[in-house]
C-alpha cells in the first residue's frame, strides 16, 4: 500500500441531509437502490452502531465493500471491528471483513466497482472510470480503501 496521506472527501450538505438518508430510509424499508445496504459497524472508541449506506460488489465469487469518499469514518471503524452487518429491510447479515491491502488486487475491484456505479460515485474518482488503464486505477487505489466480506458462518 502506497504511503500517501489518508484521502477523504467529506459529503456535502446535500449529500448528508437528502441523499444518504433518503437512499438508507428506502433501504431500511426493502427497497435496495442500485445494490444499497444500509452497513453496520461498531465504532472503535464508542462501540455504539454507525450506520451508513453502501454498495456491495460482487465479483468473481467475492463480496466487496469499497469506500469511494477514501478513508471515512466507516472504514477506520471496520479496520478495529473486523466485520458488521448489512441491513436491507428487515434482513440483517453479519459479516466478517478483511482489507484489501495491495493496491495491484484493487485495481479489478475498483473497475468493477466504477462499471456498476460510476454515475453515482465516478466524481469521487478524479476523472477515472471502469474503462481507464490498471495504471490508472493502481494510481487511484491508496486512496479508496476496500474490503473483502464474507458471511459469519452460523448467523
Amino acid at each position: 500500500m502506497s504511503e500517501q496521506a489518508p484521502h477523504v472527501q467529506k459529503p456535502g450538505w446535500f449529500t448528508v441531509n437528502v441523499f444518504n438518508r433518503g437512499v438508507a430510509w428506502l433501504t431500511r424499508r426493502g427497497i435496495s437502490v442500485w445494490g444499497s445496504r444500509v452497513l453496520e459497524v461498531r465504532g472503535r472508541k464508542s462501540g455504539e452502531w454507525r450506520r451508513t449506506p453502501v454498495n456491495v460488489l460482487t465479483l468473481d465469487g467475492r463480496r466487496y465493500l469499497v469506500a469511494p469518499r477514501g478513508h471515512v469514518q466507516w472504514t477506520h471503524n471496520m479496520r478495529a471491528a473486523g466485520g458488521g452487518r448489512l441491513v436491507v429491510g428487515k434482513r440483517v447479515e453479519e459479516f466478517t471483513a478483511t482489507e484489501v491491502l495491495d493496491d495491484a488486487e484493487k485495481t479489478a475491484v475498483l473497475r468493477g466497482y466504477l462499471k456498476r456505479w460510476k454515475a453515482e460515485v465516478g466524481v469521487f474518482f478524479g476523472g477515472v472510470g471502469p474503462d481507464s488503464s490498471d495504471e490508472e486505477l493502481l494510481a487511484i487505489a491508496p486512496r479508496h480503501p476496500v474490503f473483502a466480506i464474507a458471511p459469519v458462518q452460523g448467523a
